[in-house]
């Protein structure tokens, strides 16, 4: 990331050097000093080297962009990210969001270094690295992030931390999940006492953490946290000495409620306050925006547009300790920024990264390339078959109904399941599922040739499939397959087609693949074209409409089932997860008797 000679940018700095590009007749949005006014901006090789009257760095080889009286907006900051949720290659990533503003990223990469390891990370690095995009890289607390662990292709441990905190590309640990520091999970204390001694800040993920719970993660040094389920746990938080950032998600959307601290209770706070999106998918982006959006948001529930741009820039840039590179317009930072005509409609006509012109007229000004992948990328899918006998939940009890619990999906949260009791019928010791009353099968199975285990089933509510089955290989946080559906032989199906075929998004019905969208990049992202990624979306989400589901994004809440850092239940390649427990249950609970008598 830091290619410049430090001698060279003083010289030019001094303008003993010609700039390489100055922007003129512009309105500078002052996001350090939150003011507005007229000023050029030079800038030399991939750096700002002056602001203001810029005349003297001016020389004959200068290209000159007239902003026309255009705002000068600092490139924006999405500032917590798991790239790969999108689908999307990191080249294929920046060709969709660096359109809407986005110039930086802070991003664990955790999904790579599950499926790829550190090697696999280092080749994603020097994709990064020669994109007009940015990102600040978290090393992950732990992998995997689910309790108890399950089985992933790489583990980060403390012995990870020793080596890869001193790494110049790594600038703080990634989202540690507050159930970790509460446990005192050894490798996680020793991570966090590596990062006090290497001067890093420690990322959190604290979802409905208050009270104590909240004090004890704070003396662990968790410095910042984009988990708040409602505004009042945000304010507790910020009032406890957090940085705080609203999440809008394409399926979690909480800037309305979590905007609240500062439209409700107290503007002065909006300087603690930034954005991120954790998770978004290319339909989304080119149909709304990306950071882009979430300003365009801000400024609607009442915030004025340099408040809203400071949360988009420099309020993250300071919670992540990056400031000094990023977030204002100001001599010595990255040259990354935005022409706007209008600040409230926040349309961006063009966008300059890394000091190129890489945005006119709100498209790419030239072609970004894919570098050629490595077999360690592409050969990550080691699942052996399964078998339709195994795509079922089994019990000993013998009786003719058992009850049992299903995951229950919020319709509006989709990381969080609720469990809902139900009553099924078992046929030959299976238990069978409900198409009537939604109680479908679910199963992850473990992709990386870790274990030899046959794949654990349980029930999930909440899609309303009628018929048939869907399974992903992209699915945080293990990114094993996840599969969910109405019988047992389509998801057998859907399962050995991602492990026949590297990996993607498969929907199947009576036996037929009706739609499969290969992800050939560790088996959970593509090289195609954000408009292309969109269309395949669109087209397996038609699919799932026809089988009856009408979640805002069926394929995106089933991929969630493997998160166990939120509440109240999960399931991973272990089994069905109780978060409070923090163990493996039997989801099939009790028997019910004839005789109305119940039985644990």
């Amino acid at each position: 990331m830091f290619k410049e000679n430090v001698r060279e940018m003083i010289d030019a700095g001094a303008a003993k050097i010609p700039a390489d590009m100055v922007i003129k007749n512009g309105q500078l949005v002052n996001v350090i000093s939150a003011e507005i006014y007229p000023a050029d901006v030079a800038i030399y090789r991939s750096q700002i080297v002056a602001t203001g009257d810029v005349s003297e760095y001016i020389g004959p080889n200068t290209q000159t962009i007239d902003a026309q009286g255009k705002y000068l907006v600092p490139g924006l900051i999405d500032g917590h990210l798991h790239i790969e949720c999108s689908k999307l290659s990191m080249t294929s990533f920046a060709k969709a969001v660096v359109p809407h503003g986005t110039t930086s990223i802070i991003s664990g990469l955790d999904q790579y270094v599950v499926t790829a390891g550190l090697e696999g990370v280092k080749e994603i690095l020097q994709e990064i690295d020669a994109s007009p995009l940015k990102v600040f890289w978290g090393l992950p607390f732990l992998t995997p992030y689910t309790l108890p662990q399950s089985n992933v292709g790489f583990n980060v441990t403390a012995a990870t931390h020793k080596e890869v905190q001193k790494w110049p590309e790594v600038f703080g640990v990634w989202e540690t999940v507050a159930e970790f520091i509460e446990n005192q999970h050894e490798d996680v204390m020793q991570a966090i006492e590596l990062a006090r001694e290497n001067r890093l800040p420690v990322f959190g993920c604290a979802p409905m953490t208050r009270g104590k719970k909240l004090n004890s993660i704070l003396c662990a040094g968790v410095r910042l946290d984009h988990e708040s389920y409602n505004h009042e746990e945000m304010m507790e938080k910020v009032r406890k000495g957090m940085y705080v950032l609203i999440r809008e998600s394409s399926i979690s959307h909480f800037m309305k409620e979590n905007m609240k601290i500062v439209t409700h209770l107290n503007p002065r706070l909006a300087r603690r306050v930034s954005f991120c999106t954790d998770d978004v998918i290319a339909s989304d982006i080119l149909a709304n925006g990306h950071m882009d959006k979430l300003i365009r948001m801000a400024i609607a529930y009442g915030v004025d547009p340099l408040t809203a741009i400071q949360m988009g820039s420099i309020n993250s840039a300071e919670a992540y300790r990056i400031d000094h590179l990023v977030g204002s317009i100001s001599p010595g930072r990255f040259a990354d920024i935005l022409l706007v005509e209008n600040l409230v409609e926040f349309n961006i006509d063009t966008v300059i990264a890394k000091g190129k012109l890489t945005v006119q007229n709100g498209q790419m000004a030239y072609d970004l390339q894919p570098p050629k992948r490595s077999d360690l990328l592409l050969q990550s899918m080691k699942l052996k078959p399964v078998l339709a006998q195994d795509m079922c939940v089994k019990t000993e009890l013998k009786e003719d109904k058992v009850h049992a619990l299903s995951l229950d999906v919020d319709f509006n949260v989709p990381f969080v399941r609720k469990g809902r009791n139900v009553e099924l019928k078992v046929k030959d010791g299976v238990v069978q599922p409900d198409i009537e009353n939604d109680v479908l099968y679910a199963t992850v199975v473990e992709r990386f040739g870790k274990t030899d285990t046959k794949p654990a089933v349980g029930f999930c509510s909440g899609w309303k499939l009628k018929a048939g089955a869907m399974a992903s290989s992209c699915a945080p946080d293990d990114n094993n397959v996840v599969c969910i559906g109405t019988n047992s032989e389509d998801m057998a199906l859907a399962i050995n087609h991602l492990a026949q075929n590297g990996g993607g998004q498969v929907v199947v019905r009576d036996g037929q693949i009706l739609g499969f969208l290969p992800l050939p990049i560790c088996g959970i992202v593509s090289d195609l074209d954000p408009e292309t990624m969109a269309h395949e979306e669109e087209k397996l989400l038609q699919l799932t409409r026809n089988l009856g589901c009408d979640l805002p994004d069926p394929l995106f809440y089933m991929c969630c089932l493997q998160i166990t850092a939120i509440p109240d239940y999960a399931i991973t390649d272990l089994g069905v997860i109780d978060f409070a427990e923090q163990k493996v249950f039997d989801p099939v609970l009790r028997c019910s008797c004839s005789h109305g008598k119940m039985h644990q």
